[in-house]
């Protein structure tokens, strides 16, 4: 199955919540309607299985990932021990591109995405372009020299001061690192991965 390319907007109208990683007041007006042209009659109440459903496409559209690659991601997770949803946002988490867009590399993590796959990035000196990586601790993120001075010519890279970081990401000014693998607490999602694996479970 082939990414979605259609509008951004629509998807988070299809979840009735901004699940992008920009925002806008145009969806924020529109986010309780709907896409359709029946959108405005309202939601069906969801069964179990739905609400387990949309939990899924809320974290597959989040970190762009395939149903292919949720379905192995959860199978991996589900092997072992531990808490299986708070692993399964760890990996979605330690994920390469998501590094790179959490660092502030990247704005959104479709950027993100095409950053590794052009091989922008590099880990402990290595360039790599699988955006899927899943990303270890004390592992260094940097971006290639062509792309800092492009960076640096443009003013892409936010400022530090304005960046806030997950606690489990350090970054000084052009390089990131992976401290420890995320917790639960550490990222506020607005999907419960535990209904994901559970959907995969039936």
């Amino acid at each position: 199955m082939a990414r979605y390319r259609g509008p951004k907007h629509r998807l988070a109208r299809r979840e009735g919540e901004n699940i992008l990683d920009k925002t806008s007041a145009s969806l924020q007006r529109r986010l309780n309607t709907p896409p359709g042209m029946h959108g405005k009659k309202g939601k069906r109440r969801l069964s179990e299985y739905g609400i387990q459903l949309r939990e899924k496409q809320k974290a597959k559209i989040i970190y762009g990932l395939l149903e292919k690659q949720m379905k192995k991601l959860v199978n991996q997770v589900s092997e072992r021990k531990g808490d299986t949803g708070e692993l399964l946002l760890a990996n979605l988490e330690t994920r390469l591109d998501n590094v790179v867009y959490r660092l502030g590399f990247a704005k959104t993590r479709y950027m993100a995405r095409q950053l590794v796959s052009h091989g922008h990035i590099f880990i402990n000196g290595k360039k790599l372009s699988i955006p899927s990586y899943g990303v270890k601790k004390d592992e260094v993120v940097t971006l290639s020299s062509k792309l800092k001075i492009k960076f640096e010519e443009i003013s892409a890279i936010p400022d530090q001061k304005d960046l806030v970081l997950p606690p489990f990401l350090e970054r000084k000014k052009d390089e990131g690192t992976l401290l420890r693998f995320p917790t639960k607490d550490d990222i506020k999602v607005p999907f419960n991965a535990q209904l994901i694996i559970e959907y995969y479970s039936r």
